[in-house]
Parts: C-alpha cells; structure tokens; sequence
C-alpha cells in the first residue's frame, strides 16, 4: 500500500501533544535551569499554532497536554486550542518528574496546573500526563491523588524498558489503576517485534526511525490487537530552527535534534493513514474493556499483554 492511501482499521486512535518550550525537555534539565526560564526566548506559541493548522488541514482533533507554567504565560494559546475544538489536559506545572515528589507535592502540583489550565480555557480538565511518562513502580500513589481529585483519565506510563523513563511490567493497553475509582490509565503505545515490546508512540523514536517502522507499529495494533494507539509529539519537535544547548551531553543532543526537518512530512503522512481524536474520548470508549489491574499487582505479577 502506498504512502498516503488511508488504512481503514475502523480502529480510532488518540492524538496527543505534550505543551512544553524547547528549553523545559527533560535532556536539558542539566544544564538549563528552572530559575531562567523566564529570560528565555519562546517559541512553543508559533509552534502550536503551527500544529492547530496542521491538525485542521488533517480534520482531526487532539489532546493537549499543556504545563501550567506555559498556560500563566499564554492563556490566549489555551483559549485557541479550546476553541478550535480540541481538548486541555494537563502536564503538571512545571515538568518536574514524579517520583521528584511526595504525595503531598505531587497532588499541589497537579492541582495548581489544572486550575492555571480552567481559568485560561474556562474548561473542565480531565486529563493527565505525567513529565517523561514518570509514573512507575516508584509512585503507586500518584494514581491515587489522579483518582482523589476527580481525574478521569491518565496517560502517565509508558510500559517499556528505557534508560530515561519505562515500567516494563505495566499493562500495554487501558487499566484501571485503583480499585474501585473510576480512573483509566492509556498507556503510550507499544508493538511487539520479536517477541519484544518497542516503543511506537511517537515522541523521538517516531523522528528519529523511518515513517513505515511507525506506520508498521499502530498498524499491528490497530488490525492484529483491535485496540487504539497512543500517540504523542511536541511542539519544538516541528521546528529545526530553534536554538541548540552545546552543554548537553551528546546523547541528549542527539536525541533532541535528530529528524526536527522531516517531522512535518511524516506526521502529515500518519494523519492520512489512520483515524485520529481527543484522548478524554478514546479513553470514554476504552472504559468498557479497561481491566481492573490496581498498581501494587503489577510488579508482582507483570503481564504477557
């Protein structure tokens, strides 16, 4: 099948972007500091609006994950995106990891986030995605607060073993991490190959590979497995022209800057080929068939799925 000819898997897939400037990414954290944030010239705004275009050209709607610390500098953004009908959800404030929190910390940081992100948008927030997919076996409770402050859905873990962030043993597809609440986790998503699990979610393995490894990937889960993929990207990740950080390791350089010219084309290329929408409404579809799987189970357990 050609690039560019649909793939009708009947399978809805979820669309997210994760709202954070070139210099808030977890490879720089090292060397640039919270502290001069301020002084720091942005960018994400040009870039989102960048991607509200792409996404109405493709007629799709997404989610998107924005830090509270971008929404207290760009309420206008979050009005934009609301209003163009895609939905708010948050990143926490300032894209500090989880397991850097107690529970106490972590639930005033996503409570400061959601209510900069309601009182830009005037919009109920009912999303989550926690910095660098950092919930894992080290924060059982982070699931708790989500479900304890009325958070319908999470998208936190990615369930792959990876030097940066991973929980291998988590489920792949929608659980329910707390019992009985209401709370559904969707995983990032993940393909087999060779009996392995590999990342194919999107993020830097999605511009640093070619685009058919990607479109292999949410095709195998879309026809082989019946479920949906979860996709995600950032805004600096559309912009070759932003600045570079030397003093970052060469690896985090590596990471950052490698495919920023061809992420266009390709996500243009993944728009055409599959059914894409909000996460909040994957996650309303996924809710049936979401298992029960409460997160002191799954490092003792693990999961063959």
């Amino acid at each position: 099948m050609a690039r560019g000819e649909a793939i009708d898997m009947r399978v809805t897939n979820a669309l997210s972007v994760d709202v954070e400037d070139w210099f808030q990414v977890g490879a720089f954290e090292g060397v640039i500091e919270r502290a001069k944030w301020n002084g720091i010239s942005a960018r994400v705004e040009s870039n989102v609006d960048a991607i509200l275009a792409l996404f109405a050209d493709a007629g799709v709607k997404a989610t998107f994950f924005s830090l509270g610390w971008i929404a207290e500098r760009h309420p206008a953004l979050m009005r934009r995106i609301a209003e163009a009908g895609h939905e708010i959800a948050s990143h926490g404030y300032d894209h500090a990891r989880v397991f850097t929190f107690d529970r106490a910390a972590f639930g005033e940081d996503i409570r400061k986030a959601r209510a900069i992100l309601e009182d830009a948008t005037g919009q109920r927030v009912a999303g989550y995605r926690a910095p660098s997919f950092s919930i894992d076996a080290r924060t059982p409770w982070a699931f708790e607060e989500l479900a304890q402050q009325g958070y319908t859905y999470s998208s936190s873990v990615a369930p792959v073993a990876h030097d940066h962030y991973g929980w291998p043993e988590a489920p792949r597809f929608a659980f329910r991490p707390v019992a009985g609440a209401d709370l559904i986790e969707l995983p990032v998503t993940t393909a087999r190959l060779g009996g392995r699990r590999v990342a194919a979610g999107g993020g830097g393995f999605f511009r640093v590979l070619p685009y058919s490894f990607s479109r292999w990937a949410i095709r195998q889960v879309n026809r082989d497995e019946k479920r949906p993929a979860v996709f995600y990207f950032h805004p600096w990740e559309i912009d070759p022209d932003q600045p570079r950080v030397p003093a970052a390791p060469l690896r985090s350089r590596l990471r950052h800057y490698t495919g920023l010219k061809t992420m266009g084309g390709k996500l243009k290329a993944l728009l055409g080929d599959f059914a894409w929408d909000r996460i909040d409404t994957v996650a309303a579809h996924e809710a049936a068939r979401a298992r029960d799987y409460p997160v002191a189970e799954i490092d003792k357990r693990g999961l063959a799925a």
